[in-house]
């Protein structure tokens, strides 16, 4: 896997919610679905604009995400958790469990309960 970058594990395709992310082979728990890269970006709303990423504890600063990131959808059964590193800019996707080839990979948005792009969903 890249060191920065790597989305060769999933593909983006349409689901029940629009374009979602797919597992391209058969997922174990624990294992490192997704490595991306973010990118800070500047006079944005995110609050509008459901493909950036919080990226501050303060919820000011926006980012960008690289590969297929822009494109996980929510649920709140999970099975998948992204952990985010606002240090060094970069994302990495984690299975929650074991996952079968061709299953749509979804998240819980914990900005859900405050952005205004998520209250639909």
């Amino acid at each position: 896997m890249n060191k920065y970058m790597d989305c060769t594990k999933v593909y983006i395709d349409k689901g029940p919610l629009g374009l979602g992310v797919f597992a391209k082979q058969d997922l174990k728990e624990g294992e490192l679905i997704e490595r991306g890269l973010l990118e800070i970006i500047k006079e944005v709303d995110g609050n509008i604009n459901p493909h950036l990423f919080t990226w501050s504890d303060d919820r000011n600063t926006w980012a960008s995400g690289s590969g297929c990131l822009p494109y996980y959808n929510h649920t709140d059964e999970p099975n998948i958790i992204k952990q985010s590193d606002l240090v060094n800019n970069t994302m990495e996707i984690i299975a929650l469990k074991d996952i079968p080839k061709g299953t749509e990979l979804r998240n819980t948005y914990f900005s859900k309960k405050w952005r205004s792009c998520f209250q639909d969903f």
